[in-house]
């Protein structure tokens, strides 16, 4: 189509266009329907009316038991398929629970603890986490020290403060504290 718009009135007119012809093709059918029934009724033989009202009334037996055995065989079919309808709609509701509900894949957020805190108690809490305050407290306790005697390189036990005088008299002249001896005056 062209880049140009159409105007109101071209466009009104082309719909009334349009329309008139759906009309008149709506005509064409309806005659077409028409003539078809007529043809129709024509081709049927006539009826024989020649009968007593014994055999009129048979024939509506026969036509009524016809009726009854269409419906019951309808009524079958109807319930064959609504058991299949309940056996598919459980083994649908097996294979759901079999697989299980897929997790969907979560955002990776950074939040820091006051904001997790926050969002998980609500916005009336406003508590702060100090993880710090719940350490325990490590006190250091030397129950037993245990060093090498530079001389000897026998072990000595420091928390009885007996030394080897040459180790004590070591210890002082280098003036320096060795980290796994320890000097008790």
């Amino acid at each position: 189509m062209s880049d140009k718009k159409m105007t109101s009135s071209r466009r009104h007119h082309l719909k009334s266009l349009v329309l008139q012809i759906a009309f008149e093709l709506i005509e064409v059918e309806k005659k077409e329907a028409v003539q078809e029934k007529a043809n129709f009724m024509a081709e049927l033989p006539a009826l024989d009316l020649s009968g007593d009202q014994t055999a009129l009334v048979e024939m509506l037996k026969k036509l009524a038991q016809s009726i009854d055995k269409v419906d019951e065989e309808r009524y079958d079919a109807e319930s064959k398929v609504t058991k299949a309808d309940k056996e598919i709609e459980d083994l649908r509701m097996k294979v759901v629970e079999i697989q299980g509900m897929k997790k969907p894949a979560l955002k990776k957020v950074r939040m820091s603890a006051d904001a997790m805190l926050q969002a998980l108690l609500g916005t009336k809490h406003k508590a702060s986490m100090d993880f710090r305050a719940n350490l325990k407290e490590v006190k250091k306790e030397v129950k037993e020290e245990v060093g090498i005697c530079v001389e000897t390189y026998k072990a000595e036990n420091h928390s009885t403060r007996v030394l080897c005088p040459k180790c004590v008299l070591s210890f002082v002249e280098k003036g320096s504290v060795i980290s796994y001896f320890i000097l008790y005056l």
